[in-house]
């Protein structure tokens, strides 16, 4: 029982009269487990009425709270909605996103109906985006009356002043315009008098703290994306303020530019060098500051100032100089120079670092923010919820931390994953396991052969990146169950590991037993086999098996094997030996030719993206994207329904599907254009790109939309995009003053 059960069953009680619970105390209590106090029947029953009515109290207190938006369950939200005539909207059931700030929000709405900031306001509240309004007519060029002037609208562009001109379009861009007369609500035109631009960023800026970097070919260069190729970095958006004005790119998760950053460091090193105060925007380092920098740079552990970075364009590798020089005036009317150092170079644009010579050989750890639409793959987002559950399943009995720097004193966290797997080795059959990886570093090591992964006859195995050092207790007995701690935090992590990786079931066939292994939240590069043995169960959540890197393989043995790959990345499943069973769900599969070729296999897959061919035994499909053809060798059972399915597919009977559906009473000498139009088409399909198999502006509605209940098809159905923008489109008009007219544009 818990303190606060127990001091409920005490005051109860206390309420009896002296002689009764004299008496049951003297009641000899028999045989209890180690650490159970003794009580009498009477006090161990007042318990158990304590304990509910402990539930009912709690129950009643709940009601109440349930009275105001701000406490309330989730429930009980849209029916308080009701209540203010917020009606009409489609349920959202994505992970973090709730319509409770839209309802709180409703009365400040009305009160400031018509003003751009409300409109921000409203957008971010509805979908879950950041958002900025504009009145488009800030930005016509017209003939100007002398008695309200604007000097600031000119029609020929300063180009003395091109840092006002980058970027030269979007809801920060400065330069005047003819007018547009075609419909903003369509996305068309934007510049005309009674238009109102509302920009969305879809994106969302994910940070990394002390992150390893990939190494380029030239010396003490760096690639900071994981892939190794050009991808920008982005944006940390400050705290929201509220309705407060957004007009400051700094409160968006846009992708950085150069010319910006260059400013501020270039000012920094001028007002530094004349002895001022410098100015402090995308390097705001102090305390106070409302967001982290936009990147922070480290050297064999020591922070860099932003002062001694230079933003460049990196595109040829170019080292930069050790210094740069300033020319300062003096009181005297002649001037001077001062040199101030500079130790590396870093291009946000094409996300890549090298060194000054005087830095060679530095350690280098970055902390950054890239983009990606959602939570999906390795990333640096929290799941507590899901690592707790997998924590739940059964008591753990053996833990280790992995981490390149110190951390601990405690002698069970290793610099390696072969430190770690090695002492694993050693635990008897039956034991559950977690290791969990506590850093951003880059573990370059192969673990095959006598490094291998392996999983005894019932036991059971968690490899996690967590930033909580799941260490056993030195003082416990050997074989104590393990306490983990009680607030499960793996945010702000992803950890890379370079190199092969092989997993070995050590069961004996025919054991009912098998081991198990739990993989979450690494980024491995190199592929991963399982190889000839008895495992029971492969599970991959919020995984990334990097394209182009090998994928994961099988091909012999575990006739018993069940695999689940949830959220996460993979470059191909190549399962040589069938399996029982391969269950898919929000995942993207990327491999050219082949992204799953599992002929003897059984598929589940549910609202993925397939980038490649398919074959498996059988399969269940729902709300799938498969780019290329997918083959099931038994067509009686299983289906597809509302998938995507190119010609040339083997599938059983299909329910809604494209293109077929939209080919159901079309002529033959249309078919070809309608194929045309309705094929899948991706912001970008390369991996590390930023909007990575994120549907395009451009994609057929009956994609978009063409899910089970309206959702769109593929790996990012949990966002639920067209809801949150059928919200927004819903709800503008009513605050938009009379005669303007709104459209929505995708800032990313």
């Amino acid at each position: 029982m818990t303190e606060l059960e127990n001091a409920r069953r005490d005051a109860l009680f206390a309420l009896l009269p002296q002689i009764y619970r004299q008496r049951d105390q003297e009641i000899p209590a028999g045989p209890l487990p180690a650490g159970v106090e003794p009580t009498g029947p009477l006090r161990a029953l007042f318990g158990v009425l304590a304990a509910e009515g402990g539930r009912l109290e709690d129950d009643i207190l709940g009601l109440l709270d349930d009275w105001f938006i701000e406490t309330c369950d989730e429930w009980v939200v849209p029916y308080i909605g009701d209540l203010l005539g917020v009606t009409g909207l489609q349920q959202i059931a994505a992970p973090g996103f709730s319509r409770r700030a839209l309802v709180a929000n409703t009365l400040s709405y009305r009160r400031g109906k018509g003003v751009s900031r409300v409109l921000e306001q409203l957008a971010q509240d509805a979908t879950g985006w950041r958002a900025v309004a504009r009145e488009m007519f800030m930005q016509l060029s017209a003939t100007q009356h002398v008695n309200h002037s604007r000097p600031f609208v000119l029609r020929t562009p300063d180009l003395r002043h091109s840092a006002a001109f980058d970027p030269p379009q979007g809801p920060f861009g400065t330069a005047m315009h003819m007018v547009d007369i075609r419909s903003v609500a369509l996305g068309r035109g934007r510049f005309n008098i009674p238009n109102v631009a509302l920009f969305l960023w879809r994106l969302q800026a994910y940070r990394l703290h002390r992150a390893a970097l990939r190494p380029a070919p030239a010396a003490d260069a760096y690639v900071i994306d994981p892939s190794g190729t050009d991808a920008p970095l982005f944006n940390p958006p400050r705290s929201d303020r509220g309705t407060e004005d957004r007009s400051d790119p700094r409160a968006v998760p846009g992708p950085l530019r150069r010319r910006a950053l260059f400013d501020e460091l270039e000012a920094r090193r001028q007002a530094l060098a004349e002895g001022r105060p410098p100015p402090r925007l995308w390097f705001d380092e102090r305390p106070e500051a409302t967001a982290d920098p936009v990147l922070v740079l480290e050297l064999d552990g020591a922070p860099v100032p932003p002062e001694r970075l230079a933003i460049c364009d990196l595109s040829n590798w170019r080292q930069p100089g050790d210094s740069r020089d300033y020319t300062v005036s003096n009181s005297d009317g002649t001037s001077s120079t001062v040199t101030l150092p500079i130790d590396a170079a870093i291009d946000p644009q094409l996300g890549r670092v090298r060194l000054a010579p005087a830095q060679a050989g530095a350690v280098v750890r970055l902390s950054y923010s890239y983009g990606f639409p959602g939570d999906l793959g390795a990333g640096s987002f929290g799941r507590r919820d899901h690592v707790g559950l997998l924590l739940l399943a059964r008591p753990v009995t053996w833990a280790a931390g992995i981490a390149q720097e110190p951390q601990s004193s405690s002698a069970n966290i290793f610099a390696s994953f072969t430190d770690a797997l090695a002492v694993w080795r050693a635990q008897p059959p039956g034991s559950f396991g977690v290791i969990s990886v506590m850093d951003n570093g880059i573990y370059t090591e192969d673990l095959t052969g006598a490094g291998a992964i392996t999983l005894p006859e019932g036991s059971r195995l968690l490899i996690v990146a967590a930033g909580w050092p799941a260490v056993q207790d030195p003082d416990a007995p050997p074989g104590a169950l393990i306490r983990l701690p009680g607030q499960i935090e793996p945010a702000g992590l992803r950890p890379q590991l370079v190199g092969a990786v092989e997993i070995i079931g050590q069961a004996p066939v025919g054991s009912e037993t098998p081991g198990e292994l739990l993989l979450d939240g690494l980024l491995i590069d190199g592929g991963v086999s399982i190889a000839d043995g008895h495992l029971g169960a492969l599970a991959l959540s919020h995984m990334t098996l990097m394209p182009g890197a090998g994928g994961l393989s099988m091909a012999a043995g575990n006739p018993d094997l069940a695999i689940s790959v949830h959220r996460s990345i993979v470059a191909q499943i190549d399962l040589d030996a069938p399996a029982t069973l391969l269950r898919i769900t929000d995942s993207i599969l990327d491999a050219q030719p082949a992204a799953i070729a599992a002929p003897g296999t059984p598929l589940e897959i549910c609202n993925s993206t397939v980038l490649g061919t398919s074959a498996c035994l059988r399969i269940e499909a729902s709300g799938v994207i498969f780019t290329e053809p997918v083959i099931a060798d038994r067509l009686q059972t299983g289906c597809a329904r509302y998938c995507w399915l190119p010609p040339g597919s083997a599938t059983p009977r299909r329910f809604r599907c494209q293109p077929q559906l939209a080919l159901e009473g079309a002529l033959p000498a249309d078919e070809a254009a309608i194929i045309a139009r309705l094929r899948p088409a991706f912001t970008a399909s390369r991996f590390g790109a930023p909007g990575y198999v994120q549907l395009a502006q451009s994609c057929a509605p009956e994609i978009a939309q063409g899910g089970e209940n309206g959702e769109e098809m593929g790996a990012w159905r949990f966002l639920f995009q067209p809801q949150r923008l059928s919200n927004l489109r819903n709800l503008m008009p009513d605050y938009l003053p009379f005669g303007l007219e709104a459209g929505l544009f995708f800032e990313t």
